[in-house]
């Protein structure tokens, strides 16, 4: 018992510590680094909210190719992330559920899973950060992990931890290796990398948590 107790506060005191934005069904890359298990993680809810990001954008394989699923927002002039609301002026839970359903509907493991995923677009959160941590449960239970996290208490511009919240660009390509892996519509358009973490989980099921764990970043 003294030997267990005494490598739990070893491996505690040897975690780093490292700020991740929160994403709504993030990309794979970021999982990576959210379930590395010497990663203490501490979510960003400070920052001024940046456009055209993850944290209300999604992409997954349509039939025709990279598809993204956007959450608008209410231009209210807060800024903060943690403040930023929700617009449901257009049905998009709707929409997106449907763009996910036609998309991974004859992938191996979207049956298995659906219940669990249309759970999500029955939420009407009205703050983005909220909906977006009620995403990373279902996501987390899917997966099987109980990785724990906390909110930042204020916005530092140079924070000791190691800093990802930029490295995740939804412009740009992955700064993380992944092997290619059986996607419902790469016989006709090729192995699209990095998209949200619901492709692998459709296509990939029980093995998704050791693909994530098997990440590499460049």
């Amino acid at each position: 018992m003294k030997y267990l107790r005494e490598c739990f506060i070893f491996n505690i005191m040897n975690m780093t510590n490292v700020l991740l934005p929160v994403f709504y069904m993030p990309p794979i890359s970021w999982f990576s680094v959210f379930l590395n298990p010497e990663n203490e993680i501490i979510f960003e809810q400070f920052e001024n909210f940046p456009k055209q990001t993850y944290r209300n954008r999604t992409n997954i394989y349509g039939a025709n190719g990279k598809l993204s699923l956007i959450i608008p927002i209410n231009h209210n002039g807060k800024r903060e992330f943690k403040d930023i609301e929700i617009s449901y002026r257009e049905d998009w839970r709707n929409l997106h559920w449907k763009s996910i359903k036609t998309a991974y509907q004859s992938s191996p493991y979207f049956e298995y899973y659906e219940d669990k995923f249309r759970k999500i677009y029955d939420l009407k959160e009205k703050f983005l950060l909220d909906f977006n941590l009620k995403g990373l449960e279902t996501i987390q239970q899917i997966l099987k992990t109980e990785k724990a996290q906390s909110l930042n208490e204020e916005y530092i511009k140079n924070p000791e931890s190691i800093n990802f919240r930029e490295k995740f660009s939804a412009k740009h390509p992955s700064e993380f290796k992944m092997e290619e892996y059986y996607q419902t519509f790469s016989d006709k358009l090729g192995f699209l990398e990095d998209l949200s973490v619901l492709d692998l989980i459709c296509n990939k099921g029980p093995e998704s948590l050791t693909y994530i764990k098997n990440i590499k970043q460049l």
